[in-house]
């Protein structure tokens, strides 16, 4: 008896050893997935030139499948960030600090671009001073986007307000690609655009630049864009969010050393993306408004958020000192040279 009972239990405990044995090969074969998400537009072009040229892949290794998701504002972005449908990505740092400050879990984790945010108005309005935007319609991207801020902020210095703070200026939001159909129409009379959008508008339209890309609030020192991921992700695993920003820092090497060939790879992306062809012209417009870098200023970026929560986009004052974490871009292995 007490030998057949040790027999059992020898073959239980057997059959355990090839079930454990068995779900570890399953999963050592499964590969792990990804998911960077990016908008198409030129202040995004870091994820166009790392999905193109393989950097992620490289980086993060065999073991993992990288998948890109695209977006049109910044919103979408951020729910997805937040419900884990991306892992990392770029987005405006608007959507970033409006979600932190309602208790998101994000981290900026580099920057990616400066620059590159357009103000222009149908070519039949006289815009000659702040003054002249009163009663207005402007759309941008999204509410409280890095665009709406750096635009609301430009006129509430000049005590130009819209509508939602008591002003006249009316709002409105939707895909910065249909811009300039709605100029032209006229169911807007003044369009926020990020690049390559402004530079498409001033091609396609009579309008005009009334607000440059380098005076607008912020223009020149504000993060276009910044590579973030969730606070869990970076604490529970930096090396593969190491992996990340080495694929990253790669990317931005690239667009500098090699422009023609970066410029080559947006308009494939963007076509690709929103069915939409971009002139060799308007990307070399764009270009000029844009520069593109890994690293986040923090005074601007503070600086950004008190006018935010001046514009009340945000409830209460912002402390962003636990929004960028930088130790991922200061690493020195992969720092550019």
């Amino acid at each position: 008896m007490k030998k057949s009972l040790l027999s059992f239990l020898v073959i239980l405990l057997f059959a355990g050893l090839l079930a454990a044995c068995g779900s570890s090969d399953k999963a050592n074969g499964e590969k792990e997935k990804i998911v960077i998400g990016y908008f198409p537009n030129i202040n995004h072009v870091p994820a166009m030139v790392a999905k193109d040229q393989g950097f992620f892949e490289q980086e993060l290794g065999d073991g993992t499948i990288v998948e890109y998701k695209t977006f049109a504002e910044g919103g979408s972005f951020m729910t997805a960030l937040k419900t884990g449908d991306v892992d990392a990505g770029l987005v405006g740092p608007g959507p970033a600090m409006n979600n932190y400050t309602t208790g998101a879990d994000v981290k900026i984790i580099a920057g990616a671009s400066t620059g590159g945010t357009v103000i222009l108005a149908r070519s039949d309005l006289e815009i000659d001073s702040p003054e002249d935007f009163e009663g207005k319609i402007f759309i941008t991207p999204g509410i409280g986007c890095t665009h709406d801020v750096q635009y609301e902020t430009y006129l509430e210095e000049a005590g130009v307000t819209s509508e939602r703070i008591g002003g006249t200026m009316k709002h409105l939001t939707g895909n910065p690609a249909q811009y300039a159909a709605m100029l032209e129409s006229g169911k807007v009379d003044i369009a926020v655009a990020p690049e390559p959008w402004a530079a498409v508008i001033e091609k396609e339209t009579d309008a005009e630049v009334v607000i440059g890309w380098n005076e607008v609030s912020f223009g020149e020192t504000l993060p276009a864009s910044v590579m973030v991921t969730s606070g869990k992700v970076a604490e529970e695993d930096p090396e593969k969010v190491q992996k990340i920003i080495d694929a990253h820092k790669k990317a931005i090497q690239f667009i500098n050393d090699n422009p023609e060939e970066a410029k080559a790879i947006t308009i494939n992306d963007v076509k690709e993306t929103t069915g939409q062809e971009l002139d060799k012209e308007v990307v070399d417009l764009a270009w000029d408004r844009i520069g593109f870098t890994y690293e986040v200023d923090e005074e601007t970026v503070q600086a950004f958020a008190d006018s935010s929560y001046a514009l009340k986009f945000l409830k209460e004052q912002p402390d962003f000192k636990n929004l960028i974490d930088k130790q991922f871009i200061h690493n020195q292995k992969t720092a550019s040279k």
